[in-house]
């Protein structure tokens, strides 16, 4: 399959760059710096020879040139290489790639280190214009748009290797959960949530855990990059408004394999929410991309009603409000959201996305 251009904008500075697995990561670092030192840390033998002689990984920066770019891929493996990182761009003004599919170490050892000397980056699933013509919406909603199984023969297969291997490498591997066969009940509860409120006490009735595990589990799911958590905007005065977060995958097809409903037909039922979690991730993909919005936030008030609206772009004092809806003749019914939501003080525009 031929390279497709993505829309990420490389940084001249040293930089983390955070992504779920099979979102192209390694690709996209090798595609950008093709000279620079590679250290791929997924490789056993380098990460073995790396443990067993903890001053190597310095002694190879000492040769590279001084303000080179060193690539370290899946640095989230060996975050204590970080130390060694900042020395370099300090003392030789070496320029580091980090590339990682876990922010959980790195948050921990990585970035605090680094503050104020690496910039954070992410990259999401093919977006539409990247794909160009190539674009379907109807298999984007089947089954995503994941480099890793996008235009595969075998895409079902692909999509559910996925989620066993996410589960048995990043869970298992790192020790993240005492309950491996717990955790991925909640995978599977967590997928049928998609574009969802989240209601912890009845996730955890649902899959016979506490309410701090799920509450855990979704801490997890959020720092291996693969769901967001979606938080309830809050500025009026008057109107109560809802504050449970709303919880979204980051792609389609990993929704449906963690359902195995991989089945080629959309149910009608889930059509709107894969829907709107792919218009979610296209909006969380261009505030990092193209830096149009600082924050996501959803609106909706306390009262029970199906009132509410989608999304809110946020930046400085503006905002812009979206309503998603999978239909495809318009229902004026569908505006019902934007018109609860009001003018508030800073709206920009409001608008009705559908297919």
């Amino acid at each position: 399959m031929k390279y497709l251009e993505r829309a990420l904008i490389c940084p001249e500075e040293s930089f983390f760059l955070l992504g779920p697995r099979g979102t192209g990561k390694s690709t996209w670092l090798r595609r950008h710096f093709p000279e620079a030192k590679f250290v791929d840390l997924l490789n056993e033998m380098t990460r073995f020879r790396l443990m067993a002689q903890p001053g190597a990984f310095g002694l190879e920066l000492e040769a590279v040139p001084p303000g080179s770019w060193v690539v370290v891929d899946e640095v989230q493996k060996m975050p204590e290489l970080l130390n060694e990182v900042h020395r370099f761009i300090e003392e030789r003004g070496l320029k580091f790639a980090l590339c990682g599919s876990s922010a959980r170490k790195l948050r921990q050892a990585g970035i605090n280190l680094l503050a104020g000397r690496a910039l954070s980056r992410s990259l999401y699933p093919f977006q539409p214009d990247e794909l160009g013509d190539s674009f379907d919406l109807e298999d984007a909603l089947r089954y995503g748009t994941l480099p890793v199984a996008w235009g595969s023969k075998t895409r079902e297969e692909k999509l559910e290797a996925y989620i066993m291997t996410y589960l048995m490498e990043e869970i298992q591997a790192e020790a993240l959960v005492r309950n491996l066969p717990g955790f991925a009940r909640f995978v599977t509860v967590a997928a049928i949530l998609h574009g969802q409120l989240l209601n912890t006490s009845n996730i955890a009735r649902e899959c016979g855990v506490s309410r701090p595990t799920v509450d855990a589990y979704l801490d997890i799911l959020e720092q291996t990059l693969l769901c967001v958590r979606l938080p309830a905007y809050e500025g009026r005065l008057r109107v109560r408004e809802r504050k449970q977060p709303k919880l979204f995958w980051i792609d389609p097809g990993l929704v449906r394999a963690a359902k195995h409903q991989l089945q080629p037909l959309l149910a009608a039922e889930e059509r709107g929410h894969l829907f709107e979690g792919l218009v979610c991730t296209t909006l969380l993909a261009y505030r990092d991309y193209r830096r149009a919005f600082t924050e996501l936030r959803y609106w909706a008030p306390a009262s029970p009603s199906a009132v509410e609206v989608d999304f809110l772009l946020l930046k400085g004092e503006q905002m812009i409000a979206i309503e998603v809806k999978s239909g495809a003749v318009f229902n004026d019914s569908w505006c019902r959201g934007l018109r609860a939501f009001g003018t508030p003080s800073g709206l920009v525009r409001r608008l009705q996305v559908c297919p």
